[in-house]
């Protein structure tokens, strides 16, 4: 009998990351479960969107948010997958003087906007420069959200490890059934996602973070039983079949899959932690990406 195991629903499209939302209510502006705070500062202007407004910038390891202080409602979220470039400058008002400006130059469902924000004191501004170095660090740690199919993760028939992942099962005699043949390989089931690689095709391979993870189920095919995995619709909406010799390894594999998502899920990994010490200050036209 084909048993099915369904991910659970809860808290399971990641959006913080992934959209630019205008006016959230305020509950939306709490941390998600996985969320990390990593700092903030009042006395900041959104220049374009509340001109003459005061607000709070918030910066977390998913995006950057700002508050109006008079009035909670009028908001911004950013996430960091929408952010094209990141710019510091000096900036000179007649009410300010010269201060810090953030130039925030994004893009969202083929839209552009470009944020400013404009720091009200005359303080050197510590949260530009760490916001610079988060958005970097969430570039690089991509594997632990997206799916990948091809690419430099497995080497010598192991897998490349991120940062704090722990390998839980190997898996040899995995079948890929995407082809008519089906591919011999092998799955790494770790502590932030499921890797499939071909046994003699390193390149050939497909990671399968447990963000990006709908469902797993176990259904008849023209090979016998299978391990299905669908992912979710923003990264394709994959369905992927696997069989499993022995296949008396199926109903524990799954099994086991569905238990680690479930302990993940709970607390999830959406990359490196966080270093809230940058080692250098702004200065003016520092910038990460291509600038307007």
């Amino acid at each position: 009998r084909c048993g099915v195991y369904i991910m659970g629903t809860h808290e399971q499209y990641v959006w913080q990351d992934r959209e630019i939302r205008f006016d959230v209510p305020v509950s939306h502006l709490k941390l998600r479960a996985g969320e990390q705070e990593a700092d903030s500062m009042d006395s900041v202007e959104d220049t374009k969107g509340n001109h003459g407004e005061s607000g709070e910038l918030h910066c977390t390891n998913l995006r950057v948010m700002w508050v109006s202080s008079k009035y909670p409602k009028t908001n911004l979220s950013i996430g960091y997958n929408c952010i094209v470039s990141i710019t510091v400058r000096s900036v000179s008002s007649r009410l300010k003087g010269t201060t810090q400006a953030l130039y925030v130059l994004t893009k969202f469902n083929s839209t552009r906007f470009e944020f400013i924000f404009t720091n009200l004191t005359t303080s050197n501004p510590r949260l530009f420069q760490l916001l610079q170095n988060i958005h970097k660090n969430y570039d690089m740690t991509k594997l632990y959200r997206d799916l990948k199919l091809r690419g430099a993760i497995i080497k010598n028939k192991e897998l490349i490890m991120l940062d704090n992942e722990q390998i839980y099962r190997k898996v040899n005699g995995v079948w890929n059934l995407s082809s008519d043949q089906g591919s011999l390989g092998t799955f790494f089931l770790s502590n932030v996602r499921l890797v499939w690689h071909a046994n003699l095709a390193e390149n050939f391979h497909v990671s399968i973070p447990f963000l990006q993870m709908k469902s797993i189920r176990i259904r008849d095919s023209k090979f016998g039983l299978a391990l299905v995995v669908e992912t979710m619709p923003q990264s394709g909406a994959y369905v992927l079949g696997f069989r499993i010799d022995p296949a008396e390894q199926l109903p524990s594999v799954a099994k086991e899959i569905q238990t680690v998502h479930g302990v993940f899920s709970g607390n999830p990994v959406f990359g490196d932690p966080i270093d809230t010490h940058p080692q250098h200050q702004p200065t003016p036209e520092a910038h990460v990406g291509e600038a307007l």
